[in-house]
């Protein structure tokens, strides 16, 4: 098989959107089928991949998740293996967890773990979301592990570095989209149109008061409108005016309140314009809830290792579906540090690739110490 370095790099040449990740997928089952089979079984699943890896004495099943998908970002890395998919990235670093998956399978596909191990590929992680449909379809069913974990990327840390912590750890997001309708017209007879960028604006102003007068202040929460659009020419009263942006809280019950005042306020302006709207929640992801024993045991056997440092973090306002994987099997996820001065979802994102083997390496003495627990 080829060094994990070169194959980060093949898989950063090739970023696709969520459940369109088929050169992906073929190049994965190329390199898994290169590795040895006696004890591997291998499904596919959309444009996702479950990989079975038989135990030697098996008394439970544990799993590893990655994430498949890029971003419809434009590249400004300058990398030579820069994305060969015009406006596609991955910018968000799914091709180094990839990457540490097939290091991750190839260690255990030569020699097995005493307890069987399930690493799974999935695709969609940025949208629409592909955690929850692959989470509930019979093969997950069929291969349910007993434990799970998972790692992000993390460019505000320094390479060699993990942080992770017990508990909530990434937050409940939703997408946004907001379509306000009404009538278009001259510029010069505003008054027999009923402009939509005007209603659209009023909107946004009063959005910014959801969260310091409608949430708990000892709770958190995010509305941001991202995007806005209305409107086609200077001179033309706008009939139609969309907003796009995202919501994002610590708990569930938070994310109820904001939508439903969100609700509210789209139910004042079209009655106060006179205008028709349509809203949608698009992706919902589930919030990264750390099952608190599994993640104190394992912070207590990376520090006992002594070859990463290991930070015990805050919880993040980022979301991931793999939330949705937590909700039905304990497990966690943590981030690795990759000290890139550029933020995820950046055009100029350059993750450190040493980082990869730390990853390995840590998980491959974790994985083997959790087989050894009946």
């Amino acid at each position: 098989m080829k060094p994990l370095i070169e194959i980060r790099k093949d898989l950063h040449r090739i970023p696709e959107l969520g459940f369109q990740e088929h050169k992906t997928q073929r190049y994965l089952l190329d390199l898994i089928s290169s590795l040895p089979q006696d004890h591997i079984e291998v499904h596919t699943w959309e444009t996702g991949i479950f990989v079975k890896v038989a135990g030697g004495n098996p008394s439970k099943t544990i799993a590893y998740r990655t994430d498949m998908d890029g971003l419809p970002i434009t590249e400004e890395t300058g990398y030579e293996f820069s994305s060969h998919h015009k406006g596609m990235m991955h910018a968000c670093g799914h091709d180094l967890h990839m990457t540490i998956a097939i290091g991750l399978l190839s260690h255990f596909a030569a020699n097995p773990a005493d307890d069987h191990m399930l690493f799974i590929f999935q695709p969609a992680e940025e949208g629409p979301g592909g955690a929850l449909p692959m989470r509930e379809s019979e093969l997950f069913q069929q291969l349910k592990p007993d434990l799970i974990t998972a790692l992000h990327i993390a460019p505000e840390y320094p390479v060699g570095t993990i942080a992770v912590k017990e508990g909530l750890l990434f937050a409940n997001t939703s997408e946004l989209f907001i379509d306000l309708i009404g009538k278009g017209g001259h510029a010069a007879y505003p008054h027999l149109s009923n402009d939509m960028v005007v209603a659209a604006s009023h909107l946004v102003t009063q959005m910014q008061t959801i969260v310091s007068r409608n949430i708990d202040p000892l709770d958190s929460a995010v509305v941001t409108v991202g995007k806005i659009t209305g409107g086609t020419k200077q001179n033309i009263i706008a009939e139609q005016a969309r907003l796009e942006g995202t919501i994002r809280t610590l708990s569930p019950e938070a994310m109820n309140k904001v939508k439903k005042r969100i609700e509210s306020l789209i139910e004042g302006i079209s009655r106060s314009f006179g205008c028709d709207s349509v809203i949608d929640y698009g992706s919902n992801y589930r919030q990264v809830d750390n099952e608190p024993g599994l993640t104190r045991e394992f912070i207590e056997f990376a520090k006992q290792q002594g070859s990463v440092d290991v930070v015990e973090c805050k919880e993040a306002m980022t979301g991931e579906d793999y939330g949705y994987f937590l909700e039905k099997v304990p497990g966690f996820m943590f981030w690795l540090g990759v000290d890139t001065p550029f933020g995820l979802h950046h055009s100029k994102l350059k993750p450190q690739e040493a980082a990869i083997q730390y990853a390995v390496d840590l998980l491959i003495q974790y994985f083997t110490f959790k087989g050894t627990q009946q």
